[in-house]
């Protein structure tokens, strides 16, 4: 399961893969960098992981990117 958001303006997807979230910076050409320094907490629900992402990034917020926004 891939689950796509714009984080302030980057886009990122985070991956379920063995009951563990793995969270990746996303380029414009389609290669994905995965992100070790955030950890995302395994009993997070997909349902949470905007939020999450949130409070993670929310440094980068701007008027033009005033939050997170999933995308897929």
């Amino acid at each position: 399961m891939i689950v796509k958001f714009n984080v302030f303006g980057r886009k990122m997807s985070v991956i379920k893969l063995e009951q563990q979230w793995l969270l990746f910076i996303e380029s414009d050409s389609g290669i994905r960098s995965r992100v070790y320094d955030v950890v995302i907490p395994p009993d997070l629900d997909e349902s949470e992981l905007a939020s999450y992402l949130d409070d993670i990034y929310h440094e980068f917020a701007s008027e033009k990117h005033p939050r997170v926004v999933k995308v897929s």
